[in-house]
């Protein structure tokens, strides 16, 4: 490519990438800015969900195509209700999952949604022909071009629908329903019209055929409708929340300026120890950042809690992948290499180790994504669109931008690419560590942490939360501090052995819970009764939440059983690339280590282990993976430079040589955390330590573990081979 072509190229994306942020902030015409056009969990934007369980004795395929039909109609009957937004989604196999963003009044919806779906069959004039109960079946087949939906009727329906096409066929219906000619029979669910064929003749026989040129989606989904008022199921709550949107919004707010300010931090950090070359990561992650946002708006995506944690994670991926091709330019020029030959063959070598650290971490996000509950979804969609951006961004951008400068007389000199006038790179760290020799040590300390992280967890136990362990939690805004056995006493005729706590400035907010699982109705029993002590209402609930035990055991087995499968993957995919099992097992035994850390985290300092816990452990296991192969990757790589030297020497050049780039990795992830963790709510600051301490861990593991585990392995084989060599020359002296 020409250096004009790219120039012409570079002005392009610095264009897009002003345009883009310019809409991102202000919106232009018809298009809204990326705030308002992103959708948003409840955890972020309040509203409420509720998750409701089927109760019916249907197994396998039938309960599948049963609890399709019943989210169609849920689907139909929630957009009835003007929601924004909403979505049905089915969890597990007999469960379906509400979510309603902005709706205020709990339990009208959840009353609305729960009824059994009344379906119709009424004529032009608004008579009622026959119900749903005499539908046998609705299924679909095709003429070619279209699809069409087959109806099946009970004998009593048969009967009704044939005198119903008579009336309609001969003109005795006088059409008083807008949208319906006088020939045609309606079809209405929950009051609604969804589909009135006309009539070509009087059917008889128990069956029929409604055709209208409808695609195979469409024609499933009215067929759906269809069976589901002949196919009704009980749905029982087992668990619900509503949280007040004025939370949501407060949150959501200041987590975009705590987001703006570590994005800043990160850029100048950047400039300060890379220079130009820091200055084409910035330009590059600005791109990265805006094409983000812009995706999840785009692929309708819900950002959550869970959500912030990916997009906190992949920007720290695609700074490492940035800091990684500088490094080896760095390297290649501090060889004697050209600045344009350096550039050329240090993004060469870098693109492999980018390739491997993220197609890894991208195998957890895919297992995570297939497996996991709603939550988990969220974080590993979220995850999968930063990976694959950061790889554009890093592998594209970067390379053009740099190339650029090297193509120039005025930049392209070893100080704008990092490197001192002698041609020594520029370091954070200049000293050599003998990482390998005081393995023993950090074995020992990482040993001690856990072991003492699990005798909290034995003894005093952990604290879980309402997630886990089934519960109720009211979150009431009282006005004004209130005395708490005051509380208690007023509660005392609902046996509930409740923990109430203060929240709020001025402790003028009160959280209540319990183990007891109350519905939404006993919830606003609860309320109503406080109201008659303190001046509140339903308005006071700032968040509440339900959850029944099941739901907590599930979500602790989905999550293991998420991770189990991620590591097994990423196991088989290291082993494939660097053709050792060693890095593989080594690799995920610093994954188990990890998750015990932060276990033990939890356990030694008390906190609540609850959804957020789940989002923390997700984060460290992308995090270290992709930090320990990066340093296998060079492993590898000075292996098969250096043959001669014994595995300690490779192992200790290669964590030195990557030592910075690890060290800015992990600091320029903490400094976009640690905003988030000072200026917004208890609730994110909860969710964001131990995501720190997680990437604090990763860091650590990948260097003072997982590699002496590696030297360890190579050791015990190296002595092997070394022992059979001198048997082999004793025998031959013999």
């Amino acid at each position: 490519m020409s250096v004009k072509v790219k120039r012409i190229l570079a002005f392009l994306v610095l264009v897009a990438i002003v345009f883009g942020w310019y809409v991102a902030g202000f919106g232009i015409g018809s298009i809204n800015s990326v705030k308002d056009a992103i959708k948003y969990g409840l955890d972020i934007n309040g509203g409420v969900y509720v998750v409701m369980e089927a109760h019916t004795d249907a197994t396998g395929d039938a309960l599948d195509e049963l609890m399709e039909q019943t989210r169609a109609v849920l689907n139909n009957r929630v957009n009835q209700l003007g929601i924004a937004e909403s979505s049905v989604t089915i969890e597990g196999t007999n469960r379906l999952r509400i979510e309603m963003p902005g709706v205020e009044d709990a339990e009208e919806a959840i009353e609305a949604i729960g009824k059994t779906a009344q379906l119709q069959f009424i004529l032009a004039d608004g008579t009622v022909v026959f119900d749903g109960s005499m539908v046998k079946d609705a299924a679909i087949a095709t003429d070619g071009a279209y699809y069409k939906i087959l109806l099946e009727f009970d004998s009593a329906g048969a009967s009704a629908f044939e005198e119903a096409t008579r009336k309609a066929f001969s003109g005795e219906v006088t059409a008083s329903i807008d949208g319906m000619a006088a020939n045609e029979i309606g079809i209405v669910l929950d009051d609604e019209i969804i589909t009135h064929p006309y009539v070509k003749g009087v059917i008889s026989g128990g069956s029929c055929e409604i055709e209208g040129k409808y695609t195979q989606e469409e024609a499933s989904t009215t067929a759906a409708l269809i069976r589901g008022g002949a196919l009704p199921v009980e749905l029982v709550e087992i668990q619900s929340s509503v949280q007040s949107a004025t939370i949501g919004a407060d949150a959501l707010d200041k987590s975009i300026i705590a987001g703006a300010i570590g994005l800043g931090i990160v850029f100048l950090i950047m400039l300060v120890f890379y220079g130009m070359l820091g200055l084409v990561a910035d330009i590059a992650l600005l791109l990265y950042v805006v094409i983000f946002l812009w995706a999840m708006a785009g692929m309708g995506v819900v950002m959550t809690l869970p959500g912030i944690a990916a997009l906190i994670l992949s920007i720290g991926m695609a700074v490492d992948a940035n800091v990684i091709i500088f490094a080896r330019i760095k390297e290649e020029i501090a060889a004697g290499k050209s600045i344009r030959v350096a550039v050329n063959s240090g993004f060469k070598n870098a693109l492999t180790t980018v390739l491997d650290a993220q197609i890894t971490t991208l195998i957890a996000a895919v297992v995570l994504y297939e497996v996991g509950t709603t939550s988990v979804k969220g974080f590993a969609l979220t995850l999968m669109i930063g990976i694959v951006i950061s790889i554009f961004t890093a592998v594209v951008i970067t390379q053009l931008f740099i190339s650029l400068l090297a193509d120039n007389k005025k930049f392209s000199k070893n100080r704008y690419f990092g490197v001192n006038e002698d041609g020594s790179p520029k370091q954070l760290l200049n000293k050599t560590f003998s990482f390998i020799k005081h393995r023993k040590i950090f074995y020992m300390i990482s040993a001690g942490i856990i072991i003492v992280g699990l005798l909290f967890a034995f003894i005093g136990g952990m604290n879980y939360g309402i997630d886990f362990t089934g519960g109720t939690m009211i979150q009431i805004d009282m006005g004004k501090q209130v005395d708490i056995s005051e509380v208690e006493s007023a509660l005392a005729e609902y046996d509930l052995e409740p923990s109430i706590i203060y929240a709020g400035e001025g402790n003028s907010q009160i959280v209540i819970k319990t183990i007891a699982s109350l519905d939404n109705e006993k919830r606003s029993e609860i309320v109503d009764t406080l109201g008659k002590t303190y001046d509140i209402t339903e308005a006071n609930v700032l968040a509440s939440e339900q959850f029944g035990p099941s739901v907590g055991d599930e979500l602790k087995s989905n999550a293991l059983l998420a991770v189990f499968i991620a590591s097994i993957g990423m196991l088989i995919y290291i082993i494939f690339r660097f053709k050792s099992w060693k890095y593989g097992a080594s690799a995920i035994i610093g994954v188990v280590h990890d998750v015990l850390m932060v276990i033990a985290f939890y356990a030694i300092f008390g906190y609540t282990v609850n959804n957020p816990f789940i989002a923390a452990i997700l984060t460290l296991v992308g995090y270290s993976i992709n930090d320990t192969i990066v340093i296998f990757d060079r492993i590898r790589e000075n292996k098969a430079l250096y043959p001669k030297d014994g595995s300690e020497i490779n192992i200790d050049r290669s964590l030195n040589q990557t030592l910075n780039r690890t060290i800015m990795t992990s600091v320029t992830t903490l400094v976009v955390m640690i905003p988030l963790c000072i200026m917004v709510s208890a609730s994110i600051r909860e969710f964001i330590i131990p995501l720190m301490v997680g990437v604090i861990v990763g860091c650590c593991s990948s260097i003072f573990l997982c590699s002496p585990l590696y030297y360890d392995m190579c050791k015990s084989s190296e002595e092997s081979k070394y022992v059979k060599s001198i048997s082999a020359k004793a025998k031959k002296k013999k």
